[in-house]
């Protein structure tokens, strides 16, 4: 397990709660990846089929995102991560901050249950590697254990 993933499990130990955990998973990345502008949640919401603003760290930010829209939406209905090295290039990119120029999601699930995304977003353009793909992968595959 990584160094980021022990720290979340070891952070989120005993909490039940679903929005603190999530704002503590939100800070935890925030302080511990460099060169980043945005780190949050997307909940899906099954009644709308949309995805909505949850906890974050960052400047304020689009609250409803549908199903299938933009890089968040595309990486849920896809049920993939998707590494996005320039969000200019990416047909339909949905610009929260003008400042961002990357970006990786990594849909969220329980079970079969689509439950979100983990979006983080850089200044800089192909800021996320593989390395980093893998790792925040895990770090959600741990989060999920908690919520």
């Amino acid at each position: 397990m990584s160094l980021l993933a022990e720290q979340l499990d070891a952070l989120l130990y005993n909490e039940t709660d679903q929005i603190a955990n999530l704002a503590n998973a939100s800070a935890l990345l925030n302080e511990a990846l460099a060169d980043v502008n945005w780190v949050g949640f997307y909940l899906y919401h099954e009644q709308t089929d949309e995805l909505v603003l949850g906890p974050f760290q960052g400047k304020v930010a689009c609250m409803h995102i549908k199903n299938g829209q933009g890089v968040c939406g595309t990486a849920l209905k896809q049920q993939k991560c998707l590494r996005i090295a320039n969000v200019h290039e990416f047909k339909g990119h949905i610009a929260c901050d003008s400042a961002s120029n990357s970006e990786l999601v990594i849909p969220l699930f329980k079970g079969e249950r689509p439950f979100g995304v983990l979006d983080i977003d850089s200044p800089s353009f192909d800021r996320f590697t593989a390395e980093d793909e893998a790792t925040l992968c895990e770090f959600a595959q741990t989060l999920m254990k908690h919520l």
